[in-house]
C-alpha cells in the first residue's frame, strides 16, 4: 500500500526529518525540510519511495510539489535526495521556469546536481513539465489562493513564448541570467500572449 497524504500531530522536527504521530497510533517518520514546534498540527502529502534498503516517506505542502518530486526521479541520474533538495532550495515554480527557459545555471544551484545532471533535467523533462498545471498549489487546509490566481504566473505562459523571448535576447548579446531575472518580473505583473511583446519589455528594462 502506498502512502500519499498523512495528517496528524508533530512528535518531532529538526528541518530534516520530521516524526507525526497519526490518529491511529501510528507515528511516520518523514524527510520534511522545515522546522514544525512539536504538539502542532501538520498535514502534508507523501511521495512513498521504496528501494531495497528500505522504504523512505518525502512530505510536501502542495501537491503540485510531490508531483514534481516523482516527475524528477525519473530523469536519469536524478536521485531522491537530489531531487527533493532542487524542490526544498529552488522551489517548484523556479524549476518549473529554469526547465521552460532551459537554464542550467540555476538547477546547478542545488548541491550534487552538476552540468550533466541540470541538462538531463532539462532534455527529459522540456516536454512533460507542462503537466504540473493540472496539480493544485494550494496548501492543506491553507483558504488563501497559491500562485495559480496571479494574472501573470509564469507558469501560465505557454514554454515556446518564454523559450523564443530568450533566444531573442541572447542573440542580441545578453546574458541569460539577466534576461530570466527581468522576464520573470515582468510576467509576474501581467499575462503576455505573444514572445516578441515579452521581447519589447524586456529589453526596456535593460
Amino acid at each position: 500500500m502506498m502512502i500519499g497524504y498523512l495528517n496528524g500531530q508533530v512528535v518531532f522536527s529538526d528541518g530534516e526529518k520530521t516524526i507525526l504521530g497519526t490518529a491511529s497510533g501510528v507515528g511516520y517518520e518523514l524527510y520534511f525540510q522545515k522546522v514544525i514546534s512539536e504538539g502542532q498540527p501538520l498535514e502534508v502529502f507523501i511521495s512513498h519511495y521504496i528501494r531495497e534498503a528500505g522504504e523512505e516517506l518525502y512530505a510536501f505542502e502542495t501537491l503540485r510539489e510531490k508531483k514534481l518530486f516523482e516527475l524528477l526521479l525519473k530523469v536519469k541520474g536524478v536521485g531522491p535526495k537530489s531531487a527533493y533538495a532542487m524542490i526544498s532550495l529552488l522551489g517548484e515554480q523556479e524549476i518549473i521556469q529554469a526547465i521552460f527557459l532551459e537554464s542550467k545555471e540555476v538547477l546547478k544551484k542545488v548541491p550534487g546536481i552538476g552540468a550533466k545532471a541540470a541538462a538531463q533535467v532539462i532534455l527529459d523533462l522540456k516536454d512533460k513539465i507542462g503537466k504540473m498545471e493540472m496539480y493544485v498549489n494550494l496548501k492543506i487546509g491553507n483558504t488563501e489562493l497559491g500562485t495559480d490566481a496571479a494574472p501573470g504566473n509564469v507558469e501560465k505562459i505557454p514554454s515556446h513564448i518564454l523559450n523564443d523571448a530568450l533566444m531573442a535576447c541572447k542573440e542580441l548579446g545578453f546574458s541569460e541570467d539577466q534576461v530570466i531575472k527581468i522576464a520573470k518580473g515582468i510576467l509576474s505583473k501581467k499575462p503576455i500572449k505573444q514572445a516578441e511583446e515579452l521581447v519589447h519589455l524586456v529589453l526596456k528594462e535593460i
